[in-house]
């Protein structure tokens, strides 16, 4: 059996692994579709992340540099990559009774051929339908951290919302500010088609940051008030302060991207005289800002109750999809090298939907 793994930074490929039966309390599934993280599994793929030489101490709530013996979080040759699997199950433990031979289910697992995963008290193996939902089966994260980053941002029927990088999560949402009534969306990202893929799922203006002054042109699509609320998912010093420039005053930054180290970054200027409120925006931190009401689960249910009821549509975010056999040089090509040929890299095993 092949999975897709980090063979070294910015190289895909494949490695074999020892398939195995289920235990008693797991399922096995044959995999039938698939999809990678845009987001922070490419920061390891490109061996950009802190977590190439550093560990994060949760007591402590800092990095700190990996000593002897510590587990590393990038090890490349052995690093899978993927994010979302869909696939059919073919074989169940003894213990299992709440999924059975030939259910469709949705879990996070690497791009692989098979997989075995827990069948007792796991919420996280989602049952589809239908094979057909795969496209928004594999949103189930993206949509997460999308979720995350509007509950902060808090947008209010009428608002003005500015939406900064516009891959598959800031696809998402746009969908999401869509839903929540707001008054002027805008979409900002330097790739054409995700710019004419968000004004098709609710964007009424987007901006190319390399030919506009953003910050600017968004207080000009606002009668001067500027935007009620920023989702900043690009990660990059410039975006965050074109987001300082167009912010109404008062305004909300939900910062919700895995950023690189700035190297440009001035407060001193719009930031100071608008009162921004920056938010660090991340679904998977707990206790969630609104606990008791909110956690990860309560997210995650309802991402999954609205990708499988049509709230979110993912059926264009998943361009393009590849067979199984290229996907390691796919990955190079839509992930890494060329972001503007892809949205969400998606992967068919030519099983059949």
């Amino acid at each position: 059996m092949k999975r897709l793994v980090a063979l070294a930074p910015q190289v895909a490929g494949f490695v074999e692994y020892n398939d195995r039966a289920p235990a008693a309390d797991e399922v096995h599934l044959r995999v039938d579709f698939a999809s990678p993280k845009h987001g922070t599994e490419l920061t390891d793929f490109r061996g950009d992340s802190p977590f190439a030489n550093q560990t994060f101490d949760p007591d402590w709530r800092a990095f700190r540099p990996r000593r002897p013996g510590d587990p590393g979080a990038i090890e490349f040759g052995t690093m899978p990559l993927g994010n979302m699997v869909v696939g059919t199950i073919d074989d169940v433990g003894a213990d299992v009774i709440d999924y059975r031979v030939g259910d469709i289910v949705c879990t996070y697992g690497a791009i692989q051929e098979t997989l075995t995963v827990s069948g007792v008290d796991n919420y996280r193996l989602r049952r589809l339908t239908s094979a057909d939902q795969w496209r928004n089966a594999v949103c189930y994260d993206p949509a997460q951290f999308a979720w995350g980053a509007t509950q902060v941002a808090a947008i209010k029927p009428g608002d003005a919302v500015a939406i900064f990088g516009l891959g598959a999560i800031g696809q998402l949402a746009v969908q999401i500010a869509q839903h929540a009534g707001a008054g002027v969306i805008i979409g900002i990202d330097p790739i054409d088609k995700r710019r004419r893929l968000a004004e098709a799922h609710g964007a009424g203006q987007t901006l190319d940051p390399t030919q506009d002054d953003v910050g600017w042109t968004i207080k000009q699509l606002t009668d001067r008030r500027g935007a009620d609320s920023v989702i900043e998912f690009s990660g990059t010093d410039a975006a965050l302060q074109a987001a300082l420039r167009g912010l109404a005053y008062g305004g909300t930054i939900s910062y919700a991207a895995f950023a690189h180290p700035f190297r440009q970054l001035d407060f001193g200027r719009e930031a100071h005289f608008n009162n921004a409120r920056i938010v660090f925006a991340r679904a998977s931190s707990e206790p969630n800002p609104d606990y008791p009401r909110w956690d990860r689960r309560r997210i995650e249910e309802t991402c999954w109750r609205q990708l499988m009821t049509g709230y979110f549509d993912c059926q264009d975010l998943i361009d393009p999809v590849v067979p199984f056999a290229e996907v390691a040089e796919a990955y190079q090509e839509y992930v890494d090298r060329r972001p503007d040929r892809s949205i969400k890299l998606g992967v068919d095993y030519g099983h059949g939907a």
